[in-house]
């Protein structure tokens, strides 16, 4: 890492399509680096990884916000003492109340500073807070088109409630904390289970179980055949099926459940086309 000669600065919560442009301009011995703020929660911590094949620092926020702007260039010469260019976007201020910005950095940096342009998607800008709002209403199609990818989340298995492979259909239940979990409801989902590579059509309920006891769950069920979890499961949202809402009977969460089943075989089949 230290051998690098750019490096790419910012938040990178999501490494959404604009974050892409930054790492395209990295070269071959590039570095990214990012700023924990610790309000990450589309791909907290090291979920990033799973989104860029370069390797990334992790820098927390409260380490360098004192700096002035010459101390945070000599921050960087130090870490990366190869580095020839540093790649930021238009929108980037750093150091003491963030009143330094790419202009700073062009003046103290005796390499290159590129500074990617907005990038937009059907004429509206991309940004992580935007993309966060898409998920919390639902509109998953809307966020992955920002991402650039599927909206995903992974968590350790956890136990459900003990009734659903008895009286609906078998889930696999994992706890979800650190990421931002959709709107309240059920999606088409892709689940990736403990190290597998492989991802298997599922659909995903996110929600209160409002029929049954109430509780939180995020839970997905495999649509290719029973598969066994034994430890961790990833979820990738491909498309919102319905809002969360509460049954009358039993019976009744049963049949929508069946209907979800139906739905969701039919929209990922029709990403297979």
């Amino acid at each position: 890492m230290r051998d690098s000669t750019a490096i790419a600065i910012g938040g990178f919560d999501g490494m959404h399509i604009g974050h892409q442009h930054l790492f395209r301009e990295l070269g071959e011995r590039g570095t990214i680096i990012v700023i924990e703020t610790g309000y990450a929660n589309l791909t907290p911590k090291k979920e990033r990884e799973n989104f860029s094949h370069y390797p990334i620092l992790y820098i927390d926020l409260e380490d360098i916000r004192h700096l002035e702007a010459d101390e945070f260039v000599s921050f960087l010469k130090e870490k990366f003492t190869k580095l020839q260019k540093i790649v930021v976007g238009y929108d980037f201020h750093f150091g003491k109340d963030r009143k330094y910005s790419f202009d700073d950095l062009r003046d103290l940096f005796d390499g290159e500073v590129k500074v990617v342009d907005e990038v937009t998607h059907d004429g509206d800008s991309i940004h992580s807070h935007k993309i966060r709002t898409k998920i919390k209403i639902g509109d998953i199609k809307g966020a992955n088109d920002f991402l650039g990818h599927n909206y995903t989340i992974n968590g350790a298995l956890v136990a459900g409630q003990g009734i659903g492979k008895k009286e609906f259909v078998a889930t696999i239940n994992i706890d979800a904390r650190g990421f931002l979990t959709p709107k309240e409801g059920v999606y088409a989902t892709l689940t990736r289970i403990d190290d597998d590579e492989h991802y298997h059509p599922s659909v995903s309920f996110v929600g209160h179980r409002v029929t049954t006891d109430g509780s939180f769950a995020v839970e997905s069920h495999i649509l290719d055949g029973e598969v066994i979890c034994r430890d961790r499961a990833r979820i990738s949202f491909v498309s919102h099926l319905r809002d969360n809402k509460k049954f009358d009977t039993k019976r009744e969460l049963k049949e929508a459940i069946a209907s979800d089943i139906k739905e969701a075989h039919k929209r990922l089949k029709l990403l297979q086309l």
